[in-house]
């Protein structure tokens, strides 16, 4: 199982983005994303390096404090570095692909827009799938329509799957509760972490007060 809450790091600067790390793990972020969208395209020895470097300091932070961390995108980066696994966006290689070089014990993510790409990485066995997003964001690019909670439900409906659903997109701990409603499995969250890392203990709390209500309700 993976935890149900995802921080997904921000930070213009690598000493911004290993200072928000830093943060989000002492406030007891458990799955931390790493995601650094104003770096260079890795399409330089020079930018590679300085990527890699940003994610062995990442992996040093996640590991003290216990954290799993995904890297987006760069799978021979995550497999360097030890990272818990990958995050694929939609222009990424395959996961059938990644996998082949990854340990075996590391996870693959990826983010979906519709049933049908939801479907395509179930049938390419992701270990879960980003869906949204719920709204408008600035963190995740070009990802689709929102989906709102109309959206949500509708697709979580029809997939009926094991694999954990992970909604994205703007949302907020006033979201939380209507978005587990919808059957998401978790949430990932940037700018109100971001902006308020003791936000994540609010999020946690409504995150497992939900799965409580479940099995309570469960027992009936």
């Amino acid at each position: 199982m993976i935890p149900k809450l995802h921080y997904i790091s921000q930070g213009k600067s690598k000493a911004e983005q290993l200072e928000n790390i830093q943060k989000a793990c002492s406030a007891g972020a458990e799955m931390l994303r790493l995601s650094f969208y104003d770096f260079p395209k890795l399409k330089s020895s020079k930018s590679a390096k300085m990527f890699l470097e940003l994610a062995t300091e990442a992996r040093e932070i996640t590991s003290h404090f216990q954290t799993r961390l995904i890297i987006t995108s760069h799978y021979k980066i995550a497999k360097e570095v030890k990272a818990d696994g990958v995050h694929l966006n939609q222009k990424d290689d395959s996961p059938t692909v990644v996998r082949k070089n990854l340990y075996t014990w590391q996870m693959i993510g990826a983010t979906a827009n519709t049933l049908e790409e939801c479907e395509n990485l179930i049938s390419k066995e992701v270990d879960y799938i980003y869906l949204g997003p719920f709204r408008k964001s600035e963190v995740e690019e070009n990802t689709g329509v929102i989906l709102g909670l109309n959206g949500f439900t509708a697709i979580t409906e029809i997939l009926n799957t094991e694999i954990p659903i992970i909604g994205f997109g703007g949302i907020t701990t006033e979201d939380v509760t209507d978005i587990l409603g919808s059957g998401i499995s978790g949430i990932a969250v940037s700018d109100q972490i971001t902006q308020d890392f003791n936000s994540i203990k609010t999020f946690n709390q409504l995150l497992n007060d939900s799965s409580t209500a479940e099995q309570r309700h469960s027992f009936k």
